[in-house]
């Protein structure tokens, strides 16, 4: 498996908004992630079932996302609330068949009801067009 950036491109360590916080997504974040995912909604504002059905199978994908980001092969950051005291989504930077990455990202319900779904796209839209090292790149279902 090859690193989705090279060896001396530094990974943008996330973003500050307003409304948001975007962080390296770790172990640690097991109990919030897993509150979160289970009341994701798509980009439409659809509910979504659950990536893993407990904690405990949440605490292994974590581990693998944290892994990942460390050998630089894809990178997953939450998105939290400003004071730490929610996870309001993810975001994922991928690699892609067709394109130098691939971007997904997803809130939960309250997030969306909040209105944080356009913002956030929009900013990590942004962050990866002036962060990234990417001239190509797709943000899945949402470019469609």
């Amino acid at each position: 498996m090859y690193e989705l950036v090279a060896d001396d491109f530094e990974v943008p360590p996330g973003v500050e908004h307003e409304r948001f916080r975007l962080r390296m997504l770790t172990v640690d974040d097991v109990v919030a992630d897993f509150d979160a995912i289970c009341s994701r909604v798509d980009h439409e504002g659809a509910s979504q079932p659950p990536f893993v059905p407990t904690v405990a199978q949440n605490l292994v994908d974590l581990g693998w996302h944290q892994k990942e980001f460390e050998l630089r092969r894809s990178f997953a950051y939450t998105v939290a609330a400003p004071d730490e005291s929610q996870v309001l989504g993810c975001v994922y930077v991928y690699p892609s068949e067709t394109h130098d990455a691939c971007v997904r990202l997803w809130v939960r319900q309250s997030a969306w009801d909040d209105g944080l779904d356009p913002v956030l796209e929009t900013a990590v839209r942004e962050w990866v067009a002036t962060r990234w090292p990417f001239e190509r790149v797709t943000f899945a279902e949402r470019d469609r």
